[in-house]
């Protein structure tokens, strides 16, 4: 068994994904490294602009379709009002096929928001993965923790010292896994780095004092971080509450006000871009006011908790909420801009055409089957009347049938169903005669 968290995602729907970004966001760095800027923080907002940039086909469709259930709303909603207190099956029935008609008319599908929902979470629980575990896609970074891994491994009583720091308690059990405790090279050397890229300085310094026989090594590997890790005069690798702490009691107020920054505008971010977002009219509708206010509500708390979050997690983390925000911000003025000058009346003209083709597609379909089953009942009734190699019992079983579906209330008398149901009858019953 791999790592769990250095290693790339094995998941049959997440690991591929998070292949293919980890390829894009080693790229990244790659060519900053190449023009001598080999920096994360630079590195993650590049990243987060190209993965939104590959995602606005997504964006543009989800809006669209927000758009026109502004409009669908008014007409979904008076067709509640209509059955509000008819509750029998033929007036549900009902409901759901005007309602159908009405999103056919304007050529949107009624689970589109869970749709384009479940194309996008992959991409971003993928994307989370890729951030959370810089190491296991990008090899530079990797390669910058594997000297001093390496002696931490071979110096008894380190990898312990390393176990008990405060974040390895996230990594347990990986510490207990068989391939750890066999010495697998790999799974041991992942186990470490997971810990190590969730160290704070001082716990990275601990290890100096008490190994000294490492300190070469920390002090190049904490080096070498520090140039990756270094945005804007902050350590991203260390979370905001640790930085504020460290620079409050050094005096340096400017980098106390910079790492209170990052959980801030996560938060103020995030609140911008709901207030960005499309909303539609509930007024008339209880329900859909219930749940836009439930809506509301959540979206008020969970810039609150990003922030509460950003506050603990490596400040990479904040600025990778942070910079998501600023585009999927901009991305939605931009949308906003180009569907103002859209004109959904047209929109909807064409969409009706295209629901009215379909609909006449699938009537000319049902009449096929119409004739293919009336087709085969006739087949069997003239069978049931030829003399010859048929049974009055088996004449007397077509006619009980035939009598039986046309007045049983599952089946409409004359209906595709009654007919399918009497041809299955009829030949399970001649299957078992002639066995």
């Amino acid at each position: 068994m791999n790592g769990i968290f250095l290693t790339q995602d094995q998941g049959v729907i997440i690991g591929p994904v998070a292949w293919v970004l980890g390829k894009i966001m080693e790229g990244i760095f790659t060519v900053i490294d190449l023009i001598g800027i080999p920096n994360i923080g630079l590195a993650i907002i590049l990243f987060t602009i190209v993965v939104n940039l590959l995602m606005m086909p997504i964006t543009i469709k989800q809006q669209k379709f927000s758009k026109l259930s502004a409009k669908i709303s008014p007409e979904v909603q008076a067709i509640q009002a209509k059955y509000k207190n008819k509750k029998d099956n033929e007036s549900l029935m009902a409901q759901n096929q005007e309602v159908k008609a009405v999103y056919a008319k304007y050529g949107v599908s009624q689970s589109g928001t869970c749709l384009y929902l479940l194309i996008q979470m992959p991409i971003l629980f993928a994307l989370y993965r890729v951030i959370y575990a810089i190491p296991a896609y990008v090899d530079k970074v990797r390669d910058a923790f594997l000297p001093l891994v390496d002696k931490i491994v071979s110096t008894e009583g380190a990898t312990e010292l390393v176990q008990g720091f405060k974040n390895s308690a996230m990594y347990a059990k990986q510490f207990t896994n068989d391939s750890f405790i066999a010495g697998n090279t790999e799974y041991v050397q992942n186990t470490i780095i997971d810990c190590l890229n969730k160290a704070s300085t001082a716990e990275f310094l601990s290890i100096s004092e008490q190994f000294p026989e490492l300190a070469a090594e920390v002090t190049a590997t904490v080096e070498q971080l520090s140039v990756y890790n270094n945005f804007l005069g902050l350590n991203i690798g260390n979370s905001p509450w640790y930085i504020m702490q460290e620079a409050w009691a050094n005096g340096q107020i400017l980098l106390c006000v910079g790492a209170l920054l990052i959980p801030v505008l996560s938060a103020v971010t995030q609140w911008i871009n709901y207030k960005l977002m499309p909303q539609q009219d509930n007024s008339g509708n209880e329900q859909a006011a219930a749940m836009a206010s439930s809506m509301k509500t959540m979206n008020t708390i969970m810039p609150l908790f990003s922030a509460w979050l950003c506050f603990s997690f490596p400040s990479g983390m904040g600025i990778y909420w942070t910079a998501g925000s600023v585009v999927r911000g901009i991305q939605q003025v931009l949308v906003n801009k180009h569907f103002d000058k859209m004109d959904f009346e047209e929109i909807i003209k064409k969409n009706a055409v295209k629901s009215a083709k379909k609909i006449e597609k699938m009537k000319a379909n049902q009449e096929k089957l119409n004739a293919y089953a009336n087709m085969n009942t006739r087949n069997i009734q003239s069978k049931a009347n030829v003399n010859t190699g048929v049974s009055q019992e088996d004449k007397k079983f077509v006619a009980d049938k035939s009598t039986e579906y046309n007045s049983n209330k599952a089946a409409k008398p004359g209906s595709m169903m009654a007919k399918a149901n009497m041809v299955k009858d009829f030949n399970e019953r001649n299957n078992k005669n002639s066995k």
